[in-house]
């Protein structure tokens, strides 16, 4: 039988994204559907919220780390995913991936606006954040070399 995975979304989501600039709509949908996806594919995952955080949209899931993403106005070449600071997630993104992003210190992956975005590698950063506690004593937090 197929997995159904239930999205709890506030509709203030939609409102927020709504009120970007069109073409960073495009983008943060699509990375919205990066993580509705990757949050798909684990059995364990059968939950995900989706809601505003610091009126960022925001993902989170029982035993994972939240994911926030958000385009500025101050900086309206670029968008970004967030994850938290204080997890071994970004650092463990640098550590795997080397200069295939461009980081924020230890929160985020930076993206341009006019750039391509590495949807398998970024896919699997968001699929570690997602199961973040079932995988941050692993070797690279699980994610395949």
């Amino acid at each position: 039988m197929p997995k159904t995975l239930t999205i709890n979304s506030n509709p203030a989501v939609n409102e927020r994204i709504a009120s970007y600039p069109v073409k960073a709509q495009k983008k943060l949908q699509s990375l919205r559907n990066l993580i509705l996806a990757q949050a798909n594919c684990h059995e364990e995952i059968d939950e995900i919220e989706e809601t505003l955080k610091w009126n960022e949209p925001s993902y989170l899931v029982k035993k994972g780390s939240t994911i926030r993403m958000d385009w500025k106005l101050k900086t309206p070449n670029q968008y970004a995913i967030y994850f938290k600071y204080t997890s071994k997630l970004v650092e463990t993104f640098k550590m795997v991936y080397g200069d295939l992003f461009r980081y924020e210190k230890n929160r985020a992956i930076i993206f341009q606006m006019n750039g391509k975005v590495p949807k398998k590698e970024l896919g699997q950063c968001i699929s570690a954040a997602l199961r973040y506690h079932h995988v941050k004593d692993l070797p690279r937090l699980g994610i395949p070399v």
